[in-house]
């Protein structure tokens, strides 16, 4: 290879070209391809370190299995969990799709899943010659979200450990739960390039790489990491994968299909409430009519029943 070629070739490694069509980091999937394959060890390491404040030297990845073929098996658990040089635990999840919650806006069920598989992973560290429990290695259960989850927090990430709930002391931080709100980076999008944190380069990167308006910027962001050159590289690997990305269109339409029969069958219930309640209101009316003993044929104009069923509402009282 020429010189110049070689130069060339090292000022666009990582870069994400403008003519291609790349797939979502922010698809569960392609976060965990990138994040758990071999290649992308050094970009695994550089996130965990941006993600829990101080230097990773090496992480090992726990439980890599990729889930079974079958697009409508979300039995699977589409996270990264690995460890650190040190014994600290954790957990990265890539939460694409919002999860079914209350009306309340507050969503208990995400944060009670955070806290159930955080708990999970914190106690199964080996117990056999445990002799002090405030000896158990960190653990962090961290989640990247496409939708706000703290409305009322500016802060895109939001880190909560066990404090008290009047003076904020802090119990422990042996267990810890992280939110990286992807839904909140619009004005980090516009700060300078040299201004930006680490993870704020992780989370742009996770949000708007496949997004053509936004790739000259998120250029910009790569070229700053050797880290995030990996992790360019290996998006656009999983990208042209003509496999990932008909198992990405078949999870697209499978959650799309679902979300389109969950909305069917709501809309489907509302109406046959409104009709139910429409029926039980015209009954209620001809009831209220017969007992104002007005005619049975006007009470049917009135009401629009049959003379027959106005009939069967008088006798049945």
């Amino acid at each position: 290879m020429l010189a110049e070629d070689f130069n060339a070739r090292e000022k666009t490694v990582g870069l994400l070209p403008a003519d291609i069509d790349i797939l979502p980091p922010s698809d569960d999937r392609v976060f965990k391809l990138i994040l758990t394959s071999p290649d992308g060890k050094p970009a695994l390491i550089d996130l965990i370190s941006s993600i829990i404040g101080r230097r990773v030297v090496d992480a090992a990845i726990l439980n890599n299995e990729l889930p079974p073929g079958d697009t409508a098996e979300k039995a699977e658990r589409l996270d990264v969990n690995c460890m650190t040089d040190d014994g600290t635990q954790i957990d990265l999840e890539m939460q694409a799709s919002r999860i079914q919650e209350d009306l309340n806006g507050e969503h208990k069920n995400l944060k009670g899943k955070g806290i159930y598989y955080l708990c999970d992973l914190h106690s199964s560290q080996p117990s056999k010659g445990l002799r002090r429990y405030d000896r158990l290695a960190q653990t962090y259960q961290v989640t990247f979200c496409s939708y706000t989850v703290f409305p009322k927090l500016p802060d895109y990430a939001n880190s909560f450990s066990m404090r008290h709930d009047l003076t904020n002391e802090l119990l422990s931080d042996a267990i810890r739960v992280i939110y990286v709100e992807l839904s909140k980076l619009g004005g980090i999008l516009k700060k300078p390039v040299s201004e930006m944190g680490d993870l704020e380069k992780w989370a742009l990167f996770f949000q708007y790489a496949n997004i053509p308006a936004h790739r000259e910027t998120l250029n910009k962001v790569i070229e700053t990491k050797e880290a995030l050159k990996m992790a360019g590289d290996l998006l656009m690997s999983v990208s042209k994968d003509e496999h990932e990305r008909a198992v990405f269109r078949s999870r697209r339409m499978y959650q799309t299909d679902l979300a389109s029969n969950l909305a069917t069958a709501e809309d489907r219930g509302r109406q046959e409430g409104m009709q139910k309640g429409r029926q039980e209101g015209v009954v209620e009316v001809a009831r209220n009519l017969l007992k104002m003993r007005l005619p049975l044929d006007e009470i049917a104009t009135a009401t629009g029943l049959t003379i027959e069923a106005i009939n069967r509402l008088r006798h049945d009282g």
